[in-house]
């Protein structure tokens, strides 16, 4: 493919060219997938209409044992796979920081110019239609007499009624599903299906606005290191904008960006969480100190509790277990589940009351050499407890009461998965890299569908690395981004992979049944230069992201999670200067929040500038609708 010429002082950008304009008509309801993506034609759908969609071929590539009556594997992916960097392992993360000058990193990446596209998607194609071979005239070549044509059309009118009805009672069935949960909140697990009572889709707050522009409300510069550190945490409330800096927490002003309160910190913040209670409380764990000339990395053994609507410490403690010996316990994550503050790292797991600071449970020596690796909070809380040697590692997922630390129900993990994370509690999802088959440094293989309530398998869904772009930090439990769960169903990226138009990468929004593991019907194209990933679920709605073409700003996009229609909720401003300070926040490496005609984007990893790249980085940006 020959690349397009650049517009005048643009930086080259490999896959994108010209302007386009959109596709006519907007990003409205998608049509249906072809079934060659470059160019053919679908089959026409069978008489009676579509029923659950069809599984496609196995590409082929070994597939990891999966338990009795496993589901039908997705067909071949989208384009060619996209390669990441390694995910950060334990302490401080090697992986390269977003907008540092490396090759390949800190943009949207798409094809290489001129590269063939791969044939195939993995979304479910439309069912073929049967081919039939011409109609023979039975009559000694006669015509059809119009008695006969009156006979035959009504036979066919039976047949289609008989048929619609069939279809009618069966589409509640596996794919097709439209009874489900709206939301990942507030239904319960049942012991059978592992589905949610409820319709799919609607009960979303956010509602199309009159005019979806958007200004930029603020932008937070980079505090001034010396070395790579860690900035995690970035949280919403109802009056600010709260991110952790430099050995602080600061809340901010939604609109002007101005400090409202700073709570000052004994060290840097090295965990927090993602979840916040409903009276705006959250936990992170920071350092115990500042780094000195004798003691370069503190260790990160405190735990604390913020007042986001106060902006105060309510508490800060550390514990010391047999475990640790004297020395206070370390931990590497931090979570919240209603009331209780789980963390956890490679000498176990405490929990503490979220209002008092009182000790729930703390790690204990275990007489098998398990310990809690890591817990995954929200709606319920749940854990990877690592047993075994490091050679050898056995991990089982366990679902707990929160209140108490007993669990609930265990999930043993197949042979061959060294690291787990936890991409929802309720329902119980879980991604791995069953024995490093990933390739591509997501840290995602397959999606374990767990029952919380027995602790048994309901379905493993193959997340082929070169279809799906959701990302796990493997190391750590609580991490997984561009992926959403609600509806009973799983929410991932495609892959990048050409468009129809001349030149740039497009790619779509998926889902996978949790049920039977199967993929549905629901398919959300990005639109023509654009690519997207979920942030959140809304309701029963999917809150997507879309990352802009280089002549683009970003979009927020509110999917139906019935329908797949797609609403615009915010489109940024297009300015270079904007532009090129917008995409320097990757998803894999930031935060994204949006709420509410509000849109924040984050940096989790600051270090000391090197470079021109280094001019469009900050540690926050805010836009909000005009």
């Amino acid at each position: 493919m020959t690349q397009p010429p650049q517009p005048p002082n643009e930086p080259s950008q490999g896959g994108f060219g010209a302007p386009q304009d959109p596709p006519p008509g907007g990003f409205g309801a998608p049509t249906p997938p072809p079934a060659d993506p470059f160019g053919k034609q679908p089959a026409t759908p069978p008489a009676g209409g579509f029923g659950a969609p069809q599984a496609p071929p196995p590409t082929g590539a070994p597939q990891t044992p999966q338990p009795a009556g496993p589901p039908q594997q997705p067909g071949p992916g989208y384009g060619y796979p996209q390669g990441q960097p390694p995910q950060p392992g334990y302490g401080y993360p090697q992986a390269p920081v977003p907008g540092q000058p490396q090759q390949g990193y800190g943009f949207p990446q798409g094809l290489p110019p001129g590269q063939p596209p791969q044939q195939g998607y993995g979304y479910p194609t439309a069912p073929m239609q049967q081919q039939y071979p011409p109609q023979q005239n039975g009559n000694g070549g006669k015509k059809f007499s119009t008695q006969m044509q009156i006979i035959v059309a009504a036979s066919v009118a039976v047949v289609l009624i008989v048929a619609a009805g069939v279809w009618y009672s069966s589409s509640g069935g596996d794919d097709g599903n439209k009874k489900e949960e709206a939301s990942q909140t507030g239904g319960t697990v049942d012991g059978k299906g592992g589905s949610q009572g409820g319709a799919v889709g609607g009960g979303g707050k956010e509602k199309a606005p009159a005019d979806p522009k958007s200004k930029v409300a603020f932008q937070l510069p980079l505090p001034k290191v010396t070395e790579v550190t860690k900035v995690d945490g970035s949280w919403l409330t109802d009056k600010a904008y709260v991110k952790s800096g430099l050995n602080e927490i600061v809340g901010y002003d939604l609109a002007k960006g101005t400090k409202l309160w700073s709570i000052p910190l004994a060290g840097q913040v090295c965990a927090a969480s993602r979840h916040m209670s409903k009276d705006y409380k959250t936990a992170i764990a920071f350092e115990a100190g500042k780094p000195t000339a004798a003691k370069k990395y503190q260790p990160c053994n405190q735990v604390g509790a913020l007042d986001l609507n106060t902006g105060k410490l309510m508490w800060s403690k550390s514990v010391t277990a047999a475990t640790s010996g004297d020395e206070p316990v370390r931990y590497d994550e931090i979570t919240l589940s209603g009331t209780t503050v789980a963390a956890a790292g490679t000498e176990g797991g405490a929990a503490f009351d979220l209002d008092t600071g009182a000790e729930r449970w703390k790690p204990k020596v275990s007489t098998d050499g398990c310990y809690d690796s890591g817990y995954g909070g929200g709606d319920a809380l749940a854990v990877v407890r690592k047993c075994g040697t490091y050679d050898d590692p056995q991990l089982v997922i366990q679902a707990l009461n929160p209140t108490t630390g007993a669990p609930i129900s265990s999930y043993k993990m197949p042979p061959g998965v060294d690291y787990a994370s936890i991409v929802s509690t309720k329902p119980l999802v879980v991604a791995a890299d069953v024995g490093d088959t990933a390739g591509d440094g997501s840290g995602i293989s397959d999606f374990f569908s767990i029952d919380a309530s027995t602790g048994k398998l309901l379905t493993k869904i193959a997340a082929d690395g070169e279809k799906y772009a959701a990302r796990c930090h493997s190391t750590e439990v609580e991490s997984c981004s561009q992926v959403a769960v609600g509806n009973n169903r799983i929410y991932v990226p495609t892959e990048d992979h050409e468009g129809t138009g001349e030149y740039g990468d497009t790619n779509e929004i998926v889902s996978f049944d949790l049920t039977t593991g199967k993929p549905t019907s629901d398919r959300a194209d990005a639109g023509e230069r654009y690519t997207m990933f979920p942030i959140r679920m809304d309701g029963g709605n999917i809150i997507a992201y879309r990352v802009p073409p280089y002549d683009k700003g970003g979009q927020v996009v509110s999917i139906d999670g019935a329908t797949f229609k797609q609403t615009v909720l915010m489109e940024n401003p297009s300015d270079r200067s904007v532009r090129e300070v917008e995409t320097s926040f990757t998803p894999d490496y930031s935060e994204f929040l949006y709420n509410d005609g509000h849109l924040y984007l984050a940096s989790t990893m600051v270090s000391k500038p090197s470079g021109s790249l280094d001019t469009s980085r900050r540690l926050a940006v805010g836009f909000i609708r005009e």
